[in-house]
């Protein structure tokens, strides 16, 4: 799955910028990220969110375990990949019905959330148990949310193309080729939001997550660390 965000809605992460300036090495426009992923990745699906962003997916070499789904309603966009656990009992917390799959439980959730404010994200997230990554914008606030389960079973990395945009995905080297160094594994058991204060972990709330750089023979130029947790080493 790939999500890719103008500065319109994101403002580039200054730790990907640091890590991307110590190494200097080739980008990409997003445009050219896009249009890969989808010859890449035949039958492929894509959506433009006008010049706010694009989402993409595909079913072609997904795991069995790790599902991906897309679902749209009332203009928020969602990528998913993974199984929620609890399902069922969301289901019944957040009144949908037996058909509801886990895309749609993440919309319905975050609607929740987003109608109930001030309640921060990790209010949600932390009910959520499985494995599973998700992306989300809701076109109507230009609110992005993007989040990493707690085990960091289903892999998710974001980095900055040549034009500045913020791209996620599930495949490092997808992204290394229009990122270059601008690029690090999404830290799990935590969640970005361009609305509530940037990237924060869900599982530890009250602990900031710094970023580290990663050595020169590293494919990602830097790991986010969460503090008081060991360090996420980055892909070699």
């Amino acid at each position: 799955m790939l999500g890719v965000f103008s500065g319109e809605v994101v403002e580039v992460p200054a730790e990907l910028v640091a890590a991307g300036s110590r190494t200097p090495s080739p980008k990409t426009r997003a445009s050219e990220l896009v249009a890969r992923f989808i010859e890449s990745s035949v039958p492929a699906v894509s959506f433009q969110i006008g010049s706010l962003g694009h989402l993409a997916y595909s079913h072609a070499n997904q795991s069995p375990f790790r599902p991906r789904s897309f679902a749209a309603k009332d203009d928020i966009f969602c990528l998913f990949e993974g199984v929620l656990d609890n399902l069922g009992r969301l289901r019944q917390h957040y009144g949908l019905s037996k058909s509801a799959n886990e895309v749609m439980l993440v919309i319905e959730a975050y609607k929740a959330l987003r109608d109930r404010a001030p309640y921060p994200p990790s209010s949600m997230l932390a009910y959520f148990s499985g494995n599973f990554a998700f992306v989300l914008f809701d076109k109507s606030t230009s609110s992005l949310l993007v989040a990493s389960d707690p085990d960091g079973k289903v892999p998710l990395f974001w980095g900055i193309t040549a034009d500045g945009c913020v791209a996620f995905a599930d495949n490092l080297d997808l992204l290394k080729r229009s990122c270059g160094k601008s690029l690090a594994p999404f830290p799990r058991g935590c969640f970005y939001s361009n609305t509530l204060g940037g990237l924060k972990s869900f599982e530890n709330p009250k602990n900031k997550v710094t970023a580290i750089l990663a050595d020169e023979e590293e494919i990602c130029g830097a790991t986010f660390e969460v503090e008081g947790s060991a360090v996420l080493t980055a892909t070699r």
